[in-house]
């Protein structure tokens, strides 16, 4: 059964009291805030198409686990974040937003991805500017999938003789991962598929989307 309703039928007063419900949603029509509506299933990026994998709901879900952890095991220490760039900067907004410890936050940009492939040659770009010496230190990262990336990153932290260091990944690839250092805080475990979203990107595109996409094979 079809119901239609066009406002040429209501009345006077049923549009006034309907009104401020219509402006409503022709609002949050236009802000995008109708996911039924406005969450496109499958979108193209440059060359390549992508289907949702994960909603923004389930990854707040999974950040907020993640900040839960950290505020009971880092509840009397004073850590410093380091965020890598620039993939992680959505991640790490979202869980600064759920952390109820005193911290600071520092950023290095590195990169071992060009196109849809890793180069597995590192370089780093932005440094950091702060002493870490005798400080706990809490990488933040968006994805880890072989491993090079954040292997060269504790290196050259590692060097810079720090208290300690854990490591914060939003995404996790276990069939990709090939070294044997520890991740302490992992939001969710993923298959080996190419992804882009919510920080993430192809080509330097699709960073904004707030949900996550996964590429069709």
């Amino acid at each position: 059964m079809q119901i239609k309703i066009s406002i040429a039928q209501l009345s006077q007063k049923d549009f006034s009291q309907a009104f401020p419900f219509l402006l409503f949603l022709w609002f949050q029509f236009f802000r995008g805030l109708i996911p039924l509506i406005m969450n496109e299933q499958r979108i193209k990026v440059i060359d390549k198409e992508f289907e949702i994998f994960i909603q923004n709901n389930k990854i707040n879900e999974e950040i907020q686990k993640v900040a839960n952890q950290i505020n009971i095991d880092y509840k009397k220490k004073k850590p410093l974040f380091v965020v890598i760039l620039n993939g992680a900067f959505m991640f790490a907004a979202d869980l600064f937003k759920k952390l109820e410890i005193e911290c600071e936050v520092s950023f290095v940009k590195l990169s071992s991805y060009q196109g849809m492939k890793s180069t597995e040659k590192v370089k780093k770009i932005i440094g950091l500017n702060e002493s870490i010496a005798g400080r706990s230190i809490i990488i933040v990262e968006d994805i880890i999938d072989t491993g090079i990336t954040m292997e060269h990153l504790l290196e050259e932290l590692g060097a810079m003789k720090p208290h300690d260091i854990s490591i914060s990944t939003l995404l996790f690839k276990p069939d990709a991962f090939r070294k044997d250092y520890k991740i302490d805080y992992i939001g969710l475990d993923i298959p080996n598929d190419f992804i882009l979203g919510y920080g993430l990107d192809y080509d330097g595109f699709a960073r904004n989307l707030p949900d996550i996409y996964k590429l069709i094979k």
